[in-house]
């Protein structure tokens, strides 16, 4: 048997293309003592993967000629530790590969749920963002606005029906009427900003007439920029991400105005990253595994199958093709 990898064969210099990867055969790795050989199962794509071709994020950046990195559900094929059986559900990074050796103690067991995809989706890093970003961050409070932009994305989608869950008047933008249309129909949102086909102003004043309480922002730019000027007094803005800065050589410097904005409206902005409420993780997978079995929480995933489909995969999602957690099914469990 070999092992399939996608490699990261040259930096983007604008948008990301599908031929900055190429896909190679490798070795089959052998797992030495305290060690698992993994195969991949599913591979999540999240936007700030873009991000790490940039330098240092949160995390070391890509070089050319790394294999594509990423956090994968796999399954164990052989352990050589007692922490691991074979069989096994676990969370590892392996990056874009079919299999790999990782420490058995790097790999993160997980419950056989079904489908086994909500383990990346609503309890994995897009539903546990949005419980902690929502709730810790902006403190959202019965009868508030709550404007939340890439509202149709993996994430937006949680952070607006945990919003509606806990009272408030919840508000999306997104991009295309397909995707506001889900906001409204299926996800349960107040209303729906269409930001390609309205004027963002326009349609955040007759949205938000109250002005804005919480701004849950996904994406930053124009559209951050644009939302600030419609807060509310003591308005919180939680910042989750910044797609629209991500697919660049070169991302934008912040608006000039923003600190004028905060101190005139005594808003409070706070950017957070999931690793800083890890150690409260079982409480929001309680929360979210009861909202789930109560039909009070819609998952809507974008499951795309074949390895080699990655590439394409993930400039779609940078591109904003996909609606809710778009990810990459590489096999089937073997039970």
């Amino acid at each position: 048997m070999q092992n399939r990898q996608i490699i990261l064969v040259k930096l983007p210099q604008g948008k990301l293309t599908v031929d900055c990867f190429q896909t190679r055969e490798a070795p089959m790795p052998i797992p030495g003592p305290e060690e698992v050989l993994l195969r991949t199962l599913y591979v999540p794509l999240d936007a700030a993967s873009r991000a790490w071709m940039q330098g240092v994020t949160y995390r070391s950046g890509l070089q050319a000629g790394d294999v594509m990195a990423a956090t994968v559900l796999a399954e164990v094929v052989e352990s050589r530790s007692p922490l691991l059986a074979a069989g096994d559900l676990v969370l590892a990074e392996t990056g874009w590969q079919t299999f790999a050796v990782v420490p058995a103690a790097g790999a993160l067991k997980q419950s056989d749920i079904v489908p086994h995809t909500h383990l990346l989706s609503v309890y994995g890093v897009p539903g546990l963002t949005a419980y902690f970003g929502l709730l810790e961050c902006g403190r959202p409070k019965a009868g508030e606005t709550v404007v939340v932009s890439a509202a149709a994305g993996a994430v937006g989608m949680f952070a607006g029906q945990i919003a509606r869950l806990h009272g408030c008047r919840t508000v999306g933008i997104a991009g295309g009427g397909a995707k506001t249309a889900l906001l409204t129909d299926r996800l349960g949102f107040d209303a729906a900003i269409d930001y390609k086909a309205e004027n963002l102003h326009d349609a955040l004043r007759r949205s938000c007439p109250n002005g804005i309480d919480v701004l849950f922002d996904n994406v930053g730019g124009n559209i951050l920029a644009t939302s600030l000027q419609h807060m509310a007094k003591q308005g919180r803005i939680v910042c989750c991400g910044a797609v629209s800065q991500y697919d660049t050589a070169f991302p934008p410097a912040a608006p000039a105005g923003i600190p004028g904005v905060l101190i005139v409206n005594s808003l409070t902005m706070r950017g957070f990253l999931l690793a800083d409420f890890l150690h409260r993780q079982e409480q929001a997978l309680a929360a979210l595994t009861v909202w789930i079995a109560e039909g009070k929480l819609a998952v809507i995933e974008d499951l795309i199958t074949g390895f080699e489909l990655l590439p394409a995969a993930l400039v779609g999602l940078l591109a904003g093709k996909n609606r809710g957690k778009s990810i990459v099914q590489v096999a089937r469990p073997s039970v």
